[in-house]
């Protein structure tokens, strides 16, 4: 299977549909009704996802009337993934407006392992979400421009940015490290805190998933955005979603984040996201 496959579910049978574009699920996407959308990737041959019960009530809360219940809709997305097992994918969930639904499903093209051995460059962008507890299909509409943008430089991803603060990213998550200086008797030594913003931002499901495994190794967890004059002030960077796991971040706007690689929390959070994937990851 080369192509993305896009099929409107119904409770009896998935309804093939066919596009003018098919390239990327950002172009399905804007062909389609108005709605809602998750996208997450497979585990496990394609039998396993993380967090499949957020990602899809993220589509069925702000609909009243679904044409299909959750329980279809997983039963439906498994007999899809047959195509593809024992490969991994990558899916894209929309409900419209009006409650159809409609599953985008693509061979998953993992990030080469230089990316987060070496980390990547962002930039950031006077853009940011109108209903931000809501992961809309507008907003890839409304975002053309910059992902274009981002493409031409050779940008990873795009910050949002709103009144001088950094919120999170175009199609993930933002986390940054900071040091505190913390006196003991014997020596001065530098403690990390893992920095997010709570407010303003999509809560994804893979940010709350590194929070939980931060706070569960001992980390100090602060939700404050980080203006963008203080970029020369923290140690580290990275991003979260769904399909790419941990991103480190190691350039914003031409800044170099602290030595210009990944930092030790970092890696430390991306090693222990690995292992949570394969143990939490839930089955269709």
């Amino acid at each position: 299977m080369t192509d993305i496959g896009v099929w409107q579910i119904t409770r009896d049978i998935n309804q093939a549909v066919n596009l003018e574009d098919v390239s990327t699920l950002d172009a399905i996407t804007r062909q389609l009704p108005e709605g809602y959308y998750s996208t997450f990737r497979t585990f496990d041959g394609g039998t396993r996802v993380l967090g499949l019960t957020a990602h899809l009530q993220r589509l069925y809360k702000p609909v009243s009337t679904p044409e299909i219940d959750e329980l279809v809709l997983r039963s439906q997305l498994s007999a899809l993934l047959e195509r593809i097992r024992p490969n991994e994918a990558r899916v894209r969930a929309i409900m419209t407006k009006q409650g159809q639904i409609y599953l985008a499903v693509a061979p998953l093209a993992p990030l080469s392992p230089e990316i987060y051995d070496n980390g990547v460059r962002v930039e950031t962008t006077e853009l940011w979400r109108e209903h931000p507890r809501l992961k809309s299909t507008s907003f890839i509409g409304r975002s053309d421009s910059e992902r274009k943008h981002i493409a031409q430089e050779g940008m990873f991803e795009a910050l949002l940015v709103k009144e001088g603060k950094i919120l999170e990213g175009m199609t993930s998550n933002f986390f940054y490290v900071r040091h505190r200086a913390a006196r003991s008797e014997a020596k001065s030594k530098r403690e990390a805190i893992l920095c997010t913003t709570r407010d303003g931002i999509l809560l994804g499901v893979t940010r709350e998933t590194v929070l939980e495994i931060a706070r569960g190794r001992g980390l100090e967890i602060k939700y404050e955005p980080l203006k963008k004059e203080q970029l020369k002030e923290i140690s580290e960077a990275f991003i979260t979603s769904s399909s790419r796991g941990i991103v480190p971040v190691v350039n914003i706007d031409e800044v170099r984040i602290g030595q210009g690689r990944p930092g030790p929390v970092t890696k430390e959070l991306m090693t222990a996201y690995e292992s949570y994937v394969i143990e939490k990851a839930e089955k269709l």
